[in-house]
């Protein structure tokens, strides 16, 4: 097997994609030497930005325990990349066996393996389409999730490829205006909040994936919980959204993200 004999059919390995970017990251085996080159110069100008993404990935885990003990049945994880240890379905099921799970990404190769991976598997579903297109996702996603019931929408490290021109405020507002009661809302997003300049340049080295990343401070981010009141801690950096027992965080600005769960 060749280093892109997984990718499907149609695909440009010419170009790095921000998915398979993220799996290098994760220490995932879905990424292509354009992927691991743009990887090495990211983490050459931001040497916490493989801790970051990795903090990203607990957050999302945490969220989905805490979601689930709070009786949440369905799960809408958009942006949800290629699939990889810890995926959404498998902690929600933990914690609420039987709990739905519908995972959305416009990356094919994250989609393609999705599906692989979720073949058999009851109530999940996959869903190819971009996150600004919330009407494509929430009709698609119907077919397994009830809008009528709380449903968690996770946007974990997502909203930041969204530029201020597309409006990621009215995707978000979107989303909720679909939601019921006891619904909740799950963000991560990365920051220039107190980091060096060369996070900064580093963040334009991203639009070589043609996903550029835009930084967004706290408040902006903070804005985008209307109608979805945080819970405790609040919008934090990522690692101390609830870390486990007796887990301690040395500089947790550093990871350059923050994140945050808030309940209609």
């Amino acid at each position: 097997m060749t280093d892109s004999d997984w990718v499907p059919a149609g695909i440009d390995t010419s170009r790095p994609s921000a998915a398979r970017v993220y799996d290098y990251f994760l220490g995932g085996t879905h990424h292509l030497p354009v992927d691991r080159e743009l990887a090495g110069h990211i983490e050459a100008m931001t040497p916490d930005i493989g801790a970051t993404m990795r903090a990203n990935r607990a957050f999302l885990q945490r969220a989905v325990r805490f979601l689930a003990g709070a009786g949440v049945r369905q799960f809408l994880d958009i942006g949800s990349g290629i699939p990889a240890t810890g995926n959404v379905h498998e902690i929600a099921r933990v914690e609420a066996p039987g709990s739905v799970v519908v995972y959305v990404d416009v990356d094919p190769v994250a989609v393609e393996h999705s599906r692989a991976i979720l073949a058999g598997v009851e109530r999940t579903g996959v869903v190819l389409a971009d996150a600004r297109d919330t009407g494509t996702i929430v009709a698609e996603a119907a077919g397994l999730i009830d809008f009528g019931q709380p449903v968690a929408v996770l946007l974990a490290g997502v909203l930041h490829f969204v530029p201020d021109d597309d409006d990621p405020a009215g995707l978000v507002a979107a989303l909720r205006d679909v939601t019921s009661p006891g619904s909740y809302l799950v963000i991560s997003h990365a920051t220039a909040d107190g980091q060096p300049p060369e996070v900064v340049e580093a963040q334009k080295l991203s639009s070589r994936t043609g996903t550029g990343i835009v930084l967004r401070s706290h408040a902006e981010i903070a804005s985008w919980f209307d109608g979805f009141p945080l819970v405790e801690p609040g919008l934090v950096h990522i690692p101390l959204w609830r870390p486990g027992a007796g887990e301690t965080v040395d500089r947790p600005e550093r990871f350059g993200a923050y994140a945050g769960v808030g309940t209609a």
